[in-house]
C-alpha cells in the first residue's frame, strides 16, 4: 500500500518558502519537492482556504507564506489535508461475522485507536515554526563546515 506523504511534502515546501522569502511558483516548489506541479497546486489551495499561504497571479507571482504560519502546528497541517490516514495498517474486513475476527478487530482498533491519538497529539505540539528553527541550526552547521544548501 502506497503511504500518504502530503504531510511530509507540505513541510518540505513551507520551509523551502520560508527560506527562499519570496513568492515561488507550484513549478519550483514542485522541484524542491520532487512532486508535479498539480500537486503542489492541490495542496496550497488547501493551505490557502485556510489563509496559511496567499497567491499572486502574473510575472514574479507565486505563492508566499502568512505571518502566521509558525504557530501553525502539524496537527493543523495534517487536518487542512483532510486528516490522512495514519497508519496503513488495518483490519481485514470492518464488519465480520465470524467471532474470531471480532475479537481480532477489537483488539487491533483499540491499539491502532490509542496509537494515532499519540501521534495526533504529537504533532499537536510540534509548530512550525520549531522545524524552522531546527533547519535554520542545520544550516549554520553546514555553514560552518563551508556547505550552504538552504
Amino acid at each position: 500500500m502506497k503511504k500518504d506523504s502530503r504531510l511530509s511534502t507540505v513541510l518540505h515546501i513551507l520551509l523551502h518558502m520560508h527560506f527562499h522569502a519570496r513568492p515561488m511558483t507550484s513549478e519550483q516548489l514542485a522541484q524542491c519537492a520532487g512532486t508535479n506541479p498539480v500537486v503542489i497546486r492541490r495542496m496550497m489551495g488547501l493551505l490557502r482556504k485556510q489563509q496559511l499561504v496567499s497567491s499572486i497571479a502574473g510575472h514574479g507571482g507565486g505563492w508566499s507564506l502568512t505571518d502566521k504560519l509558525t504557530d501553525v502546528t502539524l496537527r493543523q497541517l495534517h487536518d487542512v489535508l483532510g486528516e490522512p490516514a495514519i497508519f496503513a495498517i488495518g483490519n481485514r474486513n470492518e464488519r465480520p461475522e465470524c467471532l474470531i475476527e471480532q475479537a481480532v478487530n477489537a483488539a487491533l482498533g483499540d491499539a491502532f485507536d490509542e496509537a494515532e491519538a499519540l501521534l495526533l497529539a504529537h504533532f499537536g505540539r510540534i509548530k512550525l515554526g520549531d522545524l524552522l528553527a531546527d533547519a535554520e541550526k542545520r544550516n549554520i552547521n553546514r555553514n560552518v563546515r563551508g556547505k550552504n544548501e538552504i
